[in-house]
């Protein structure tokens, strides 16, 4: 069997936008969140690091995401931001410096919702590089992640906090379901064909 890196290739876009209603969207974004997870390392530890607070229906992607993937109790990756337990701007830098202070050289997968425009409303987003957080809203915060993936919960440029705590919870539910269920069997799925590679050298 070929390494991941070998069967992904890296001319892929940087970043990959899909409206959650196509029926094909569990497969898309497990192929390419394969080709993300094709950049571990061997015994890099995978954190997931869901941004949000339970205290705004827009802003609870993030911890509606963290808690269905504790759900799973797997010790393939470990998780910060949940529903009882929120990574947000109070506690966001202070997240960031506990998780290297705990990993050496983690790989970091960023969740958050973002706001854009109205016909991306409904979409979920796989980008190389870190999550931005808090820029929907004005505000500047740490960036956070290797790879990050958003769920495009509301129309931005306006009354942005009025804005996400009036998003439908239904569409909020229905993204997060669909990141949780793609990121998880995405790292199972990467996770056994390493194992299998590793056994096969």
């Amino acid at each position: 069997m070929k390494p991941l890196s070998n069967q992904f290739s890296k001319q892929q876009p940087s970043s990959l936008k899909i409206p959650h209603t196509d029926p094909e969207i569990h497969s898309v974004l497990i192929h390419r969140l394969l080709f993300h997870l094709s950049q571990v390392k061997e015994g890099q530890a995978v954190i997931i690091v869901c941004v949000g607070t339970d205290r705004s229906t827009g802003d609870c992607l993030g911890p509606l995401v963290g808690t269905s993937l504790s759900r799973y109790k797997s010790n393939l990756f470990h998780i910060y931001g949940t529903l009882e337990e929120p990574v947000h701007a109070v506690n966001l830098q202070e997240t960031i410096s506990s998780i290297y202070e705990s990993y050496h050289q983690p790989f970091i997968i960023g969740i958050d919702a973002c706001l854009g425009q109205s016909s991306s409303i409904g979409c979920i987003q796989v980008v190389d590089g870190p999550l931005m957080p808090g820029t929907g809203v004005h505000k500047q915060l740490p960036p956070v992640g290797d790879i990050h993936l958003t769920g495009i919960v509301n129309v931005g440029g306006f009354m942005e906090y009025f804005v996400l705590q009036n998003t439908r919870l239904s569409l909020v539910m229905r993204l997060s379901d669909t990141i949780a269920i793609s990121l998880y069997a995405a790292i199972k799925e990467w996770k056994t064909h390493s194992t299998l590679f590793a056994l096969r050298e």
